[in-house]
């Protein structure tokens, strides 16, 4: 799959020769360092862009022979621009109400009572309960997130990809974020998931699969035991790098000498 942009006058490959698969209740790491195509993978897994070369297949159909709106109902998306889209006097409850309509507005009328019941099964599950009535500007970066992750899940999609989920927070915000995630990995076996990334310290125990991206290329893909490694992460990042799991975390620094 190819993601082409233009840059003084000649082209450049935004993403080139990557071959990536993944299947259902499937946790991907997707990491890489800054430029190295994360956002832009993401925006063709999501359905919200289209290769310029190449095929892209989500849960069973082809981008440009399938109709994407009624696609993307099946994928959640969640990235660093969608918290902003919505009105300032919505409360979290209602933010998270609206990914049952697929708006950013609020049409609670919509709604039917399996709608509210799943959206306060998610609002329990992400520690959103006590919080349903707060204005959703009134929230921490950390709260909006969980909100939003919540969202997204309310019409059980399929595929829920995280684009950079964990920037901004601080460590318990990070943490509560990281259990929440867990905990969904538990309660939807089948769900595929892929949260992209900079640290290994934002990774879920639950993750069983890494895809490695630098300059647009893939630099390793697989189980994450293999490919969360010393050589894999030294070939991304460009860096010596000595790579710890600890209690099924991981983290990483730079390797001494």
């Amino acid at each position: 799959m190819w993601r082409w942009q233009r840059e003084s006058g000649m082209r450049r490959a935004l993403l080139d020769r990557i071959d990536w698969h993944v299947r259902a209740g499937e946790r991907w790491a997707l990491l890489g360092p800054n430029g190295a195509g994360k956002t832009t993978l993401l925006t063709l897994a999501a359905a919200v862009e289209f290769p310029s070369r190449g095929t892209v297949e989500i849960l069973g159909c082809t981008m440009g022979r399938t109709d994407v709106q009624r696609l993307r109902e099946r994928i959640g998306f969640v990235d660093a621009r969608l918290g902003a889209r919505f009105a300032p006097m919505l409360t979290v409850r209602q933010v998270v109400h609206t990914g049952a309509t697929g708006t950013i507005g609020s049409f609670e009328e919509r709604l039917s009572g399996l709608d509210r019941e799943r959206a306060d099964m998610l609002l329990g599950a992400f520690g959103l309960g006590p919080l349903g009535d707060r204005r959703f500007a009134d929230c921490s970066q950390g709260e909006r997130k969980r909100a939003l992750i919540a969202r997204s899940l309310v019409a059980r999609p399929r595929l829920l990809l995280l684009d950079e989920p964990f920037a901004g927070l601080d460590v318990p915000g990070r943490e509560t974020l990281l259990a929440a995630l867990d905990r969904l990995a538990g309660t939807d076996p089948g769900l595929a998931i892929v949260l992209s990334t900079h640290h290994l310290e934002e990774l879920p125990v639950s993750t069983t699969h890494a895809l490695l991206l630098r300059q647009g290329r893939a630099v390793a893909a697989g189980g994450a035991a293999e490919t969360l490694a010393d050589d894999p992460l030294t070939a991304c990042f460009g860096l010596r790098l000595r790579v710890i799991r600890q209690a099924g975390r991981w983290s990483a620094a730079a390797a001494a000498g």
